[in-house]
């Protein structure tokens, strides 16, 4: 095993997100496509004297530490020992987006222990204690899910090229799942049911986001407008926004546009349907 070494985090994008109910548990069944882009987090561990954790990169968090870090939870959630290795992760995806930032993260250390022979997990469904959209990124493919984020099939969509903004208003998903309305739930599907069919578009946390931030109103509106617009959505439970297109350079096109009326906020120009990054 190497001394050091890049392990890759991609983040997801929602194409469709669809509430089912609620559960006796107090969850929700979820029924999602799920695409992997390369919008990435880095993470570079490198043998040390003692275990340490660090962020850096644009997203990272006040003093480089989280204090309620998803690593450290992985580590005492499974009695994992820590291992004499500095973990370096390079937070390039925005967190509170509903691009999967922290889940992402979690599963590409769940990797690295593995290359490390310090943790293998017995199954993917096991990592959801600490996030539901931890199996799917341990799946590392473009799938369904369904549940809770536990059930996984693979799939494969159409490819896109993506414009990414994102609201500087973060969205707790805890938070979100607590303004659904179980009233106005109407998507009647059988939870087991692996097929795609023409219901599912759309996301229903859009209208809730829409309620939360007035910039994301605005985004909307904007992304409606485009030229050569496939389609446009929010991905999870938000904040982050995003329109799709086939050309690359109509998404090129759609960010120049993008940044002329909204040069105070994040974008990015995303793929997917790329090689595998992990």
């Amino acid at each position: 095993m190497k001394d050091s070494f890049t392990e890759l985090a991609p983040a997801k994008i929602n194409l469709f997100l669809k509430i089912l109910n609620k559960r006796n548990d107090s969850y929700h069944n979820i029924r999602s496509g799920i695409t992997l882009i390369n919008l990435v987090d880095e993470i570079f561990i490198e043998k040390s004297s003692f275990f340490n954790i660090n962020y850096i990169g644009k997203f990272a968090p006040k003093n480089n530490k989280y204090t309620d870090c998803i690593i450290n939870k992985l580590f005492n959630t499974f009695k994992i020992s820590k291992p004499k290795y500095n973990f370096t992760i390079k937070k390039n995806i925005p967190t509170g987006s509903g691009l999967g930032s922290a889940s992402t993260n979690a599963a590409a250390v769940f990797r690295i222990l593995n290359k490390i022979n310090l943790y293998k997990l017995n199954k993917f469904e096991d990592a959801k204690i600490l996030g539901s959209d931890i199996p799917l990124f341990l799946n590392d493919n473009d799938c369904l899910i369904r549940g809770v984020g536990e059930k996984i099939t693979n799939k494969t969509f159409p490819k896109y090229y993506f414009l990414l903004v994102k609201p500087k208003l973060k969205l707790q998903t805890k938070k979100m799942y607590s303004l659904i309305n179980i009233n106005k739930l109407n998507y009647k599907i059988e939870l087991d049911n692996e097929e795609i069919n023409e219901f599912d578009k759309g996301n229903d946390f859009e209208e809730i986001a829409k309620t939360q931030n007035k910039d994301i109103v605005s985004i909307f509106k904007f992304l409606k407008n485009l030229n050569n617009l496939v389609f446009y959505s929010l991905t999870g439970s938000g904040s982050c926004c995003y329109a799709a297109f086939k050309k690359k350079q109509h998404a090129i096109d759609a960010q120049i546009k993008f940044k002329t009326k909204f040069p105070y906020l994040w974008s990015f120009m995303a793929e997917n349907n790329i090689n595998k990054l992990v």
